[in-house]
């Protein structure tokens, strides 16, 4: 399975939406280098508030371009780096992938996925009525999460836009994503 990096984003301070950048530096065990969330232990807020001593399973965020066009049928414009997304990819099933796939991207960097992105209230502040359009419920009543993925950086190294994509998926049975 394959796509490619469409945009990079990145900020070194707490904001919902991330500018985008010519290229982001992956630091392996760390997340993006002069990134709020980067760090070995947690650094989103309310996980803080938990527990700090949590490990950062949440490194670098990875969202899927084609929800942008989803949710533009609803009436909402969303661009890259909007939803404080690190990395925007295109032609990879992001949501599809089991915990634990290795994604290598451009030439060196290694992200392992860790599971999904839990949406929350930020981004009904961002545009008002669009957490439904990232969240809700399937047939069965189980939710469905499509606010992208959390990987942790096991290999750093520059990506760009138009970087590719590769997914290495783990051996053994595979676990579904999980909110993280």
């Amino acid at each position: 399975m394959s796509g490619s990096v469409t945009a990079v984003s990145s900020n070194g301070v707490y904001s919902f939406t991330k500018p985008n950048r010519d290229s982001i530096t992956l630091l392996a065990g760390l997340g993006v280098e002069g990134d709020v969330h980067a760090g070995v232990t947690v650094k989103h807020r309310s996980r803080v508030a938990q527990d700090p001593t949590q490990p950062n399973l949440r490194q670098v965020h990875l969202i899927h371009e084609e929800l942008f066009a989803e949710v533009g049928e609803a009436g909402f414009k969303v661009a890259p780096g909007e939803l404080g997304e690190n990395i925007t990819t295109r032609g990879i099933d992001l949501l599809g992938l089991p915990v634990g796939t290795l994604l290598r991207v451009g030439d060196s960097a290694v992200l392992e996925v860790t599971g999904l992105r839990n949406p929350c209230l930020q981004i009904d502040n961002f545009q008002d009525g669009l957490l439904k359009q990232v969240v809700g419920r399937d047939e069965a009543g189980k939710v469905v999460r499509k606010a992208g993925i959390m990987t942790v950086v096991r290999e750093g190294g520059v990506v760009r836009p138009d970087d590719r994509i590769e997914a290495e998926l783990p051996s053994g049975p595979h676990r579904p994503l999980d909110r993280v």
